[in-house]
């Protein structure tokens, strides 16, 4: 009876190579601990975006299906099956210790368990946003109104934790509260789509550090990682070309020099990206909903600057909250900038591997836990992104020791240190770009364009 169950599943059974012809948004599938799903119809309204899917497809994508579903979602696969087994399914020796690991956090309850977090840095949030608005009200000091700029920046580095959170995981008691953290912490106290958050982050965790699919490496043209960015190459994620053309050339030259003058202003960016999502021709999910809360944004914050007595003391406010919140587009700087990068799409195969090199972690004190946001133990969170940042710490030692049993680095430094490694990584690149502009011959072009990344 064995013995015929077994012929029957490898007269079902395809190859590798067969599933990677399965790789695009019309026929798409993916193969899940060695069974094959077709998810093409499902794509469109999947909660995490096509993207996640589409990257991964035609291939075994069960490593990164478990890192960022609770297991309630593996009760929905049957409606895919395609009655078809994957070849020769086999499952590595890393893959092998990362699914052990994590079932022993499940059974541990780690991920339904998320301390009191969340409380702590609502009321961090209403103390800071309290304080900035007092101040505004109640004194005539243009020092104390500066600080208050400070303040509410402050206030949005800590909304953006909630936000971070809340679409990683479930921070409230109901799905229904969750969103309502989202749209509350994103759209209407940061003035930042939640759902282009997700749509940019998802796409993020699943391309760690891929140059053309990792959206937060794709900064042209203001700043560049790697010289392999210098031929112009085609964004997966924005589907256009990134042009390195003369002003970026000029512009990425000294962006070791202008990295921190841009991050005072980054927000800027992700104002302009939240509007370009909701106001474009892709499907978001509760787009007016997502308008509605950005609109909030826009009227209490230019409404709260207004009451400020000059315009002065109004832009050094904007400026001062803006330039504190600059601390957070930095932080998410040093966790990837200097790390590991490559070209083309995830591959199955090293998940794992491409996770844990492409991740940089900052070493602190548990008392400046708070201030990171659990984003300085950037290794654990790309591995378990479901996973509570309260549990981050303490897992830090079983990931670090799965890593050295697989020859892998746990890369780890001060957040100094790191800020050190990502202005030469930048500074590196630029040298690269300035030789460029030299009329030198062309094979030394070419080496120059490969030497770095």
């Amino acid at each position: 009876m064995a013995a015929a169950e077994a012929e029957c599943t490898r007269n079902l059974s395809i190859s590798l190579e067969q599933l990677s012809k399965h790789n695009n948004i019309e026929d798409l599938w993916i193969s899940i601990h060695g069974k094959i799903y077709n998810v093409t119809n499902w794509a469109k309204h999947h909660p995490g975006g096509d993207l996640p899917l589409l990257n991964l497809a035609g291939q075994d994508a069960t490593d990164a299906f478990l890192a960022y579903h609770p297991l309630a979602a593996s009760q929905h696969l049957h409606n895919f099956f395609t009655g078809y087994y994957l070849q020769d399914y086999a499952v590595s020796e890393v893959s092998g210790d990362y699914r052990k690991l994590l079932s022993h956090f499940t059974a541990m309850g780690m991920f339904d368990t998320k301390g009191h977090t969340v409380f702590f840095t609502m009321l961090l949030m209403a103390v800071l946003f309290c304080s900035s608005v007092y101040g505004v009200f109640c004194s005539c000091s243009p020092l104390v109104h500066a600080c208050c700029g400070g303040l509410m920046g402050f206030f949005w580095i800590q909304s953006g934790w909630i936000g971070h959170d809340s679409g990683h995981y479930q921070v409230m008691t109901t799905r229904r509260f969750n969103r309502f953290a989202q749209i509350l912490s994103g759209n209407c106290l940061a003035g930042i789509s939640i759902g282009w958050w997700k749509w940019n982050h998802n796409a993020h965790h699943i391309a760690c550090n891929s140059l053309d699919h990792d959206p937060d490496l794709q900064h042209i043209p203001f700043f560049v990682v790697s010289s392999k960015f210098f031929n112009s190459i085609t964004s997966c994620f924005y589907e256009r070309k990134l042009n390195f053309d003369c002003v970026a050339r000029f512009l990425v030259s000294y962006q070791h020099f202008t990295f921190y003058p841009v991050m005072c202003f980054a927000r800027l960016n992700l104002f302009a990206q939240s509007f370009f999502l909701l106001f474009s021709n892709r499907k978001v999910p509760n787009r007016i909903q997502e308008i509605l809360g950005m609109l909030v944004f826009w009227i209490w914050y230019p409404l709260l600057v207004s009451f400020l007595p000059t315009w002065g003391e109004r832009i050094v406010f904007v400026i001062a909250s803006f330039s504190v919140t600059g601390i957070q587009h930095v932080q998410f700087c040093l966790n990837h900038f200097s790390s590991s990068v490559y070209v083309g799409p995830p591959r199955s195969s090293d998940w794992f591997e491409k996770q844990a090199v492409g991740t940089l972690n900052v070493d602190c004190s548990p008392w400046m836990d708070w201030f990171h946001g659990g984003l300085q133990f950037q290794v654990e969170h790309h591995l378990f992104p479901r996973l509570p940042r309260c549990h981050l710490r303490r897992i830090s030692p079983l990931v670090k020791e799965l890593c050295k049993k697989h020859g892998l680095p746990y890369n780890i430094v001060s957040f100094w240190k790191a800020n050190v490694l990502t202005v030469q990584t930048l500074k590196d690149a630029a040298l690269q770009a300035r030789n460029l502009s030299n009329p030198i011959p062309k094979n030394l072009v070419w080496e120059a364009v490969n030497t770095h990344g």
